[in-house]
């Protein structure tokens, strides 16, 4: 199976940025032939503090997502949180994206299922990659066309992830697609003072590492300025960084 690549901001923050990474990304994806997916939250229902940003919604944020879509030609994955989300997003975007934290929640992964897209879980933290095939179970079982699964680490005491690499071949065993979030795998939650830290120097080490172990995808938060990103920052790789990393990966 040919190696798929999901990148974008964490979250809309303006169409400048949209449209600054989504150069890039086409770019890419037509100098080395790779499949790319755009990806951005027009909602980060999650964040740690309640004077967070958060985007601009799902009516806006949908909106400029369709608008990369038709200017780029990008196909789109965005995340959602609650199941009245779904049928709206799943009329704009390819993937519909289950939070970590929510992949156990029956109704957001039916009413995922529903919309016909391609649904892609992230593994919880608190979960092994063998667990995961109960989630997969009831999207399978109400229809679902196709099923990816993420790995994004495991929470290790407070404010700390660790990866194990063992969760990918675990999950390859359950769906043909597993991808490996190579940002949020480096966070450091809740560590920032009310937001998220994170060490975004080890994220192309976190890549080739899940390549050794058998991923097929890769999913990369990227930003043009990721020191001044309204979120997620320290995790994010800088968009001038991800031509080398998926080289080197090919």
């Amino acid at each position: 199976m040919e190696p798929l690549f999901i990148a974008g901001p964490c979250v809309i923050e303006s169409m400048d940025v949209l449209d600054t990474v989504a150069q890039e990304l086409l770019r890419i994806k037509q100098q080395t032939g790779v499949e790319v997916y755009f990806k951005a939250s027009f909602d980060k229902a999650n964040r740690t503090s309640l004077s967070s940003f958060r985007g601009p919604g799902m009516e806006k944020g949908l909106q400029m997502l369709a608008d990369i879509k038709e200017r780029y030609g990008l196909p789109l994955l965005t995340d959602i949180h609650e199941s009245c989300q779904a049928a709206p997003v799943g009329e704009v975007v390819d993937v519909l994206q289950i939070p970590a934290f929510l992949c156990r929640q029956t109704d957001l992964l039916l009413a995922a299922v529903q919309t016909g897209r391609i649904v892609n879980i992230k593994k919880a933290q608190f979960l092994s990659g063998a667990d995961m095939s109960f989630p997969v179970e009831k999207c399978i079982g109400s229809g679902a066309k196709e099923v990816w699964l993420t790995e994004r680490g495991n929470m290790y005491g407070y404010n700390n992830l660790v990866v194990d690499f063992r969760n990918i071949p675990e999950m390859k065993q359950i769906v043909p697609r597993v991808i490996m979030d190579c940002t949020h795998s480096v966070q450091r939650p809740g560590a920032a003072g009310g937001k998220t830290g994170g060490n975004r120097e080890y994220v192309p080490a976190m890549a080739l590492a899940a390549k050794a172990f058998g991923a097929n995808g890769y999913f990369f938060e990227v930003h043009p300025d990721p020191d001044h990103a309204l979120s997620d920052g320290p995790n994010m790789l800088r968009l001038d960084d991800l031509n080398n990393v998926i080289k080197t990966l090919l």
